[in-house]
């Protein structure tokens, strides 16, 4: 059943299990009482975030301090009639999770997603271990719950650990401290609530690709006072390496914004506004 539009009861796609930093964002975006659906795949988050029968929207991870834009989500995003509502900056803390009682010369194997053992090979490297790659790092807090083992350890969230009832041996376990993925909040395209005080919103456009058509636009931007503060091309299918752009665009004010929009307009072959909303900040 689709929940309430009360926020803190929403409910709200993410990819992942529950316990997983999609979660951690779900929570800081609506409240720690929201509810999450979780999805195996971001196709999935996708279509059920507009899907008003089945949830209120979804939050989907769309590029990393570290390992840049997650291409396939801004196609995804492309494709989709989704609006985006809301933006959050999560710090990514890695952390050594294991079952009540559980000692670290215990320890002989540690299960997580590749990406989060790559980014504790700093603190995993002291220790002769053997690193086993799974699809989730909320599944393999899960699974180290389920199994009751003695002998191994996960790298997941703080929540999985409160989720699942098992401890953090070792917190913030991460090599590099300032990892920061960014998450969009999404609603249904048809769902028009005004968001107070936007300051930023996410564009998409493609121009006639005549020399000089890109830089055209950009001085629009530009002279409107507008700060880009984010610029993505992407092949356009079928077409002989011609290109669309997303930009992420700051400004004062929605007037503001809808003026460089209007000015921009005829100079662009296509233009679509994903969403006006609230700037995030930095947790």
């Amino acid at each position: 059943m689709k929940a309430s539009k009360d926020t803190s009861t929403a409910a709200i796609a993410i990819q992942g299990y529950e316990g997983s930093f999609h979660q951690v964002a779900a929570r800081l975006f609506y409240g720690k009482t929201v509810q999450v659906i979780p999805c195996d795949t971001f196709q999935q988050v996708v279509k059920l975030a507009a899907d008003k029968k089945t949830s209120d929207g979804g939050i989907m991870a769309i590029e990393n301090s570290i390992a840049g834009s997650i291409l396939p989500n801004y196609n995804l995003l492309q494709k989709s009639h989704l609006r985006i509502t809301g933006e959050i900056y999560l710090q990514i803390r890695q952390n050594l999770l294991v079952n009540p009682g559980v000692k670290l010369e215990d320890i002989r194997e540690v299960h997580s997603h590749t990406m989060a053992i790559q980014q504790c090979y700093g603190f995993l490297d002291q220790y002769n271990w053997k690193h086993v790659e799974t699809e989730d790092t909320a599944l393999s807090a899960k699974l180290l719950q389920q199994h009751k083992s003695k002998h191994i350890a996960a790298i997941a969230s703080k929540l999985a650990a409160e989720l699942y009832g098992l401890e953090v041996l070792a917190p913030n376990i991460h090599t590099l401290k300032n990892n920061y993925t960014r998450f969009l909040v999404l609603q249904p395209g048809d769902d028009e609530a005004i968001i107070e005080q936007a300051d930023k919103a996410s564009v998409n456009f493609h121009t006639d690709h005549s020399r000089g058509s890109l830089a055209k636009v950009l001085t629009k931007i530009a002279d409107g006072g507008i700060n880009l503060s984010k610029l993505q091309s992407f092949p356009i299918p079928g077409s002989e390496f011609n290109y669309s752009f997303h930009a992420d665009m700051e400004f004062e004010s929605v007037e503001q914004f809808d003026k460089v929009m209007n000015n921009i307009r005829p100079l662009t072959e296509q233009l679509k506004v994903y969403g006006t909303y609230k700037r995030g900040i930095w947790k």
